[in-house]
């Protein structure tokens, strides 16, 4: 006797049923068959948080950084002594990143992971740039705090059309870490200047 097949009527009913519904919610999954992150998009989205800030943190060690955890609750990460906060989201079906639950709070930069079914794009934001934006056409949205609306935010990216405040910030994973390498002044002074302006 099969221990799996479904002897009662009704639930084979409900079952062949369930079967016929099921085309009309697969097709979001099919673009991740095969992809190496389909499982974090399976993983409740608290533990999609958790899985991306520990992607990022092995990422960037393996890149030369120094990662360490922060301190206290107000960042996710310390990363070459700046305070980091991580956000994450993988592809929605219309093909954006939704980045959300922004706050006013300690840290330097923000880091959007963005992961697609067979890619993945990255920004790293300074704060300042995050809080000129709230609110701001191409901005940050709020996401709760009544009228004033400063509490959260989250952020929409469409990949293939990048608000121009985010281009200077990443992209690509690796225009990801040179922004992140010049922000934490690892990077080199241009080899030309402008012999006017003193050294920042």
């Amino acid at each position: 006797m099969n221990p799996h097949k479904i002897s009662d009527r009704d639930v084979q009913i409900l079952a062949e049923t369930a079967t016929l519904l099921h085309a009309d919610y697969s097709t979001d999954d099919l673009s991740w068959e095969r992809s190496p992150f389909a499982w974090i998009k399976k993983r409740p989205s608290r533990q999609r948080g958790a899985i991306a800030e520990r992607l990022v943190a092995k990422f960037l060690s393996a890149k030369g950084f120094s990662v360490d955890r922060s301190p206290d609750s107000e960042a996710d990460r310390v990363v070459d002594g700046l305070r980091v906060e991580i956000k994450s989201s993988t592809l929605w079906k219309g093909g954006n990143y939704r980045f959300q639950q922004f706050r006013d709070q300690n840290y330097d930069v923000a880091i959007c992971l963005g992961i697609s079914p067979f890619s993945a794009h990255c920004w790293v934001i300074p704060k300042s740039v995050i809080m000129d934006n709230w609110g701001a056409a191409g901005g940050l949205r709020s996401q709760h705090g009544g009228q004033e609306g400063r509490d959260t935010a989250w952020l929409g990216v469409d990949p293939q059309n990048v608000q121009d405040w985010l281009l200077p910030y990443g992209g690509t994973l690796s225009q990801a870490v040179e922004a992140l390498t010049c922000i934490s002044s690892r990077c080199k002074m241009p080899v030309e200047q402008d012999s006017t302006r003193p050294n920042a």
